[in-house]
Formats: C-alpha cells, structure tokens, sequence
C-alpha cells in the first residue's frame, strides 16, 4: 500500500499571498475568519485524523465566530474511523492522514456520485514525532535500524549498544523500552509504518498499513491516549502529532549522516523530493512520499492531513457549510491559525491555487 502525501508544500518561510474568502452558494458575504458578517447558518458534524485535532479546534472557533449561526463538530475518532464514516454517507465532511486507495477511494467515488466528484485536499502538514519518556535523558538520536528494531521490539533495553553507538554522550539506562502504539486504525500509523518500510527496509519487513502490525507493546487509542500512555509510564517511545507532544522528549532522526528534530520547516522540505499520484479523479490531491530520503535538513516521518468532501450532496446546506468551511481552512487565516495553534507548516500560495478549484466545485452539483 502506498503512502500519499504532497509535494508541493515549502518551508514555513515561503510566501503565503492568497487570502481566499468563503461564501455560501447565495451571498457575497465572507464566510472566513475576519469577514465581520455572514449569512451562513445550519451545522455540519465531520470525523476523522486526531492529529488534526489542535488544529480543527481552531479552525472551528475562528470559523463559528465570524458565522454565529453556523455549527461545526468535529470528531477526531482517527483517519480509518473518519473514512468509513465519509465513505458511507455518515458525515459531509471528514480528515484523514492517509489519502484513500483501492476500494475505500472507489466508495468515495460512489458516495460522492462519480469519480469526478468527490473531493480530497492536502491543508495540514505536520511532523510525526517519536516521543519518549526516559529519566536523564533529553535529548535522544536515532537512525532508522535502530528505530525499527526499538519499535518492532528486537531492542528491548535504552542502553542496548545500537542505541549507545548512536548517542555516545548520553547516560543510557538499563530500563526496559515500551514501544507505544495506537490501538486504532489510524493515518498517523500508516504514515510511520511507511517510514519505517521505507528507511528501513531489511529490519521492517511489515506491510504498510493503518493498523499496527506488531504484537506486544502498549496500544493506546487515538493520539491522545498514545501520548496519555507514553506519560504515565516509564522508558516508554511512541508515535504522534508533533503539535500533541507537550512537554514530552522528542527524538532526532538520523538522515543522510546527521539527526534532524521535527519541526514544520523540515518536515515540509520532505514534499521537495516526492511526486504527485496522477488519475484518480479531478479533484483528488494525493502524493507519494519519499521518506527514504538522504537529503540532509529533511525530517522524513512527516504527515499530511487531507479532508474529504463531495461536489453534490443530498442536502444543498451542507455542501454550501462545507465549501465555506474548507475555504476558510485552506485560506492565509486558516493556515496561519493551524499553525499557532498545532504547530504545523502553512501551505503555500501556489499549492492553495492548484486546490481553489476543489473547494470551489463542492456542493456545486
């Protein structure tokens, strides 16, 4: 199975030029943040990727300020939960950190009404960060062998020689490693296991999937509980959102013979070296990642979020609320308050530009 993820996201620095402004189907007025007035009303549930959770947070209060008699709610069950949900009618809208494929993309297709109308829109890029809990330890790299082997659990203590050959100045205990996974069926796994797959193809030799194929370990659910559980124990390494991590330690990654830490910058300099998937429908924006990269400066676990919607609805006041809401989202504002509030790289101007056209055609049909 693939990973899908974009391309053509910058840095954190590039240029952010295009304010878009969201609109119902039957007025002018600005449905974005900052619009002052609105003549959108009614509400809209979606579910899906947790890592969008801080956020969606925002982008909803931003949202229903400027549109008083407008509700949204959003429930960050995980990317496979958001999917089935979207893909059997459930909810309007929904955020997923794996683009779909196979038959999940095909039920889209059909929920939406042809191939050409359903929608899928990269506007959250955020770095996957290996967070750990280990006394006297604060600082932590970490190849991708080694990760492998700590995560499939062929190293099972923090002074193992892998792990002492990789951190020559730190004072590794003798504790005994708990990798942390996620319970759920989750994008953000499916996106660490591509990683793994990628980086580290003689020591993970499982299929890339959105459920965890190790046994053993401590399975949390959603990414909160993964970071609940890393917390609460004791020589404990998962995986999540950087923008959930907190307070906790998070590991450098070892590419082309230096340790990158997860920032937004270095994660999105990863979209430079992948490619756009081509024909899977007008409005589909999904690319492969390469994570196997050895260009030095890029964190290579990074993560896209993607939402979904359709062209045509049953309800013509949810596909005016969605399209109003995702041109918020993926406006200057909404970008730069995701990454206030989660941490993640705004996309650029140019990228905004190639999915105007998406947001525009939802609930046009």
């Amino acid at each position: 199975m693939r990973i899908k993820n974009l391309m053509l996201v910058l840095p954190l620095s590039a240029a952010l030029v295009f304010g878009v402004a969201a609109c119902s189907s039957d007025s002018s007025d600005d449905g974005g943040s900052g619009s002052g007035s609105s003549s959108l009303s009614g509400q809209i549930a979606g579910a899906g990727a947790s890592s969008q959770e801080a956020a969606m947070q925002a982008w909803i209060a931003n949202f229903q300020t400027d549109n008083p008699d407008v509700t949204i709610s959003y429930d960050p069950v995980g990317s496979g939960g958001g999917r089935e949900q979207f893909v059997a009618g459930a909810t309007p809208f929904g955020g997923t950190d794996a683009a779909m494929e196979g038959s999940e993309l095909k039920g889209a297709q059909d929920r939406c009404g042809g191939v050409d109308n359903y929608v899928e829109i990269p506007v959250y890029v955020s770095p996957i960060a290996v967070a750990y809990n280990l006394d006297g330890v604060d600082d932590l790299n970490l190849t991708a062998d080694t990760l492998a082997k700590i995560m499939k659990g062929d190293i099972t203590t923090w002074n193992d020689q892998a792990i002492a050959n990789e951190n020559p100045d730190a004072d590794l205990p003798d504790t005994r490693i708990t990798p942390v996974h996620r319970s759920d069926e989750s994008g953000t796994t499916e996106n660490f296991v591509g990683y793994l797959s990628q980086a580290a193809p003689d020591v993970w030799d499982y299929p890339v999937d959105g459920n965890w194929p190790v046994k053993g370990g401590e399975a949390a659910q959603g990414t909160s509980g993964v970071i609940s559980a890393i917390k609460q124990g004791s020589g404990t390494i998962g995986y999540a959102d950087l923008s959930q991590v907190g307070d906790l330690n998070s590991v450098n990654i070892g590419v082309g013979g230096e340790f990158v830490a997860p920032s937004a910058e270095a994660a999105a300099e990863i979209f430079s070296v992948s490619k756009q998937v081509e024909g899977e429908g007008k409005y589909v924006f999904a690319y492969d990642l390469d994570r196997s990269t050895v260009e030095k400066g890029i964190y290579p676990i990074s993560l896209v979020s993607y939402e979904m919607a359709c062209t045509k609805y049953d309800s013509e006041s949810d596909g005016t609320l969605v399209q109003a809401f995702y041109d918020y989202i993926a406006s200057e504002d909404g970008q730069n308050a995701a990454a206030e509030a989660a941490g993640s790289a705004p996309i650029t101007s140019e990228l905004r530009n190639q999915i105007q056209p998406a947001i525009d055609a939802i609930g046009s049909n």
